[in-house]
């Protein structure tokens, strides 16, 4: 079954860890991003674990090889179960990160971010884009022949990214919300049902969340329309 991960995605580690008492026995697992790692991730990793708490670290390493299994090792040391590569960063990076992966610490791969269309994405690549499913899947290619985990993917490309990684690939879809919430900055979203239906293993779910009048009860909400 489908599991919602909760984006911590705030700058006070105590505020991330008054949310997540809030929440209590709920919502299982949480994401670490970038902004909550700066303040103080290791911290909040360990906070987390002490609560009985998954953890999944998003910083989508994107380094020389050396520096990435470096970060995938001490992921590992503080008990991370999941974390993010990025899939540009080529072959041997992403084949050292597996090569240093170890305990219960799975590796994901991020290709195009959520917060891309065709058109933007285009821009970055220097030449048109026409099919966001392609490119998605041109770099999980990457991650096949490295041996990640699984895939970060936006619903819209889940489907295909399934069928190229297979039924054993982890998939973490973000950018979920439900048809009342607002899409903010990203572009290719989903509502909890869409991103089930489309083949997530995680439903990763960030202010939608954490600034609900009632976090408990949003959770609760998101959980009950994955069901559906």
């Amino acid at each position: 079954m489908a599991e919602l991960v909760v984006a911590l995605d705030l700058a006070s580690p105590h505020a991330a860890l008054e949310l997540v008492d809030r929440l209590g026995d709920v919502v299982r697992w949480y994401k670490v991003g970038p902004m909550l790692h700066v303040a103080d991730g290791p911290s909040v990793v360990r906070g987390l674990r002490e609560r009985g708490k998954e953890v999944f670290l998003d910083l989508k390493w994107h380094d020389i090889p050396n520096t990435v299994a470096g970060a995938v090792e001490a992921a590992a040391d503080l008990g991370v179960a999941l974390a993010t590569v990025h899939l540009t960063g080529g072959g041997r990076m992403l084949e050292a990160a597996v090569r240093a992966r170890r305990a219960r610490l799975r590796l994901v791969g991020v290709g195009v971010l959520t917060s891309f269309g065709a058109a933007e994405f285009g821009v970055v690549l220097g030449r048109p884009v026409t099919d966001l499913a392609q490119e998605q899947q041109r770099l999980v290619r990457l991650g096949l022949a490295a041996g990640l985990d699984g895939y970060v993917t936006a619903a819209a490309e889940a489907r295909a990214v399934r069928a190229l990684a297979g039924l054993d690939a982890v998939i973490v879809v973000p950018g979920v919300r439900r048809a009342a919430d607002a899409a903010a900055d990203q572009v290719r979203t989903a509502t909890p049902r869409e991103a089930v239906e489309a083949g997530a293993d995680y439903l990763v779910v960030g202010r939608p969340v954490t600034r609900a009048a009632d976090p408990k009860a949003e959770a609760l909400a998101l959980m009950e329309e994955m069901r559906r």
